[in-house]
């Protein structure tokens, strides 16, 4: 069955469905032995220069930024033709196998007296209230500025941001430039500071070849006046390797109409696996946010308070009432503990 949507950014069928992806430059290293479980061969990493792009985002740059999925959807064209057509469902048991033990790290409230400038008008927002951890990803890829949705995750360095594989490698190809971190951006403000990468991480599988089920990827932050970026705004818990099928609250700014991107929404339901592409081992909730919103986090449970365990991914169709996030399992775990304890 071919199910194909009109998009306004782009159209293009894998599988059994036209997949949009909600939505990145240096050389890839392999990271050292991990252990515990995890591979570390499985990750990519890039050094990020801070020079000045803190004051590269401005009000305008920051409102004009094009939303991340056209990266994504040029990383997936590319991965569609490297195979030539030929992606097809497997079984169940190879789309879904065990992944790992269950690993749960506990998050951060923040320690730091900083608080969001009184000129922030939070009733602005009609969606969600802002959330001090969760906030917007901008970077700069071929001259191009683009943005998607982010949240600092606990971490030994305190410095740590998940978000989408293709909100910082086009997926496979080159990093992003420019990697700025805005928590609680409000119409253009930002009210805990703009924090710059010092290095970004994603898995290897999805750096080398756009794997949709490894989309995934996490920024180490430099320093903003003496301050880590969790003592400022704090840090949710992060779990892997958990159960499928599990009630989500996920969190975004959609950039895309009907959307403007200036404020938080989110969407709450029960994942299920997607039934077009099951080989991505993906699960989707109830959702119908847009470009922009990719990397936003998933959280157990029903608030912000609860452990991530996925990001925005991709959905089907300009009028997508589902949002698909990556499976959290040992791969994605050799990922974030790289990452989380880089210096």
């Amino acid at each position: 069955m071919t199910r194909t949507k009109t998009l306004a950014t782009s159209v293009f069928s894998l599988t059994a469905a036209a997949l949009l992806a909600l939505g990145s430059a240096g050389g890839a290293t392999a990271a050292p032995s991990m252990g515990n479980g995890t591979d570390a061969s499985t990750v990519s990493s890039n050094s990020a220069s801070d020079g000045n792009t803190a004051d590269y985002w401005t009000p305008e740059r920051m409102k004009n930024a094009v939303s991340g999925d056209v990266l994504a959807s040029k990383a997936l064209s590319r991965a569609r033709a490297a195979v030539g057509l030929s992606e097809v469902p497997i079984s169940p048991e190879q789309v879904f196998p065990e992944l790992g033990h269950t690993l749960t790290v506990e998050g951060q409230q923040a320690s730091s007296t900083a608080a969001p400038s009184p000129a922030l008008d939070r009733k602005a927002n009609a969606g969600e209230s802002p959330v001090s951890h969760i906030g917007k990803v901008f970077f700069t890829l071929g001259g191009v500025n683009y943005v998607c949705s982010g949240n600092s995750v606990t971490s030994a360095n305190q410095s740590t941001v998940s978000t989408a594989g293709h909100c910082l490698n086009e997926g496979p190809g080159a990093f992003a430039s420019n990697f700025t971190f805005v928590p609680a951006y409000l119409n253009g403000a930002a009210p805990y500071g703009k924090w710059t990468a010092k290095a970004l991480y994603t898995t290897s599988q999805w750096s080398s070849s756009g794997a949709m089920q490894y989309d995934t990827g996490f920024a180490v932050m430099n320093t903003l006046n003496g301050q880590k970026l969790s003592d400022v705004v704090g840090a949710s818990g992060v779990q892997f390797n958990a159960a499928r099928g599990l009630a989500y609250k996920s969190f975004g700014y959609p950039a895309t109409p009907p959307f403007h991107g200036e404020s938080l929404k989110s969407c709450s339901g029960t994942a299920a696996n997607d039934p077009y592409n099951p080989q991505y081992n993906t699960q989707g909730i109830p959702c119908n946010m847009t470009g922009g919103s990719s990397g936003g986090p998933w959280f157990i449970g029903t608030s912000a308070s609860g452990y991530q365990n996925s990001v925005n991914s991709y959905g089907y169709g300009s009028n997508s009432t589902k949002m698909y996030g990556p499976y959290w399992g040992t791969v994605i775990q050799g990922t974030y503990q790289t990452a989380s304890t880089a210096p």
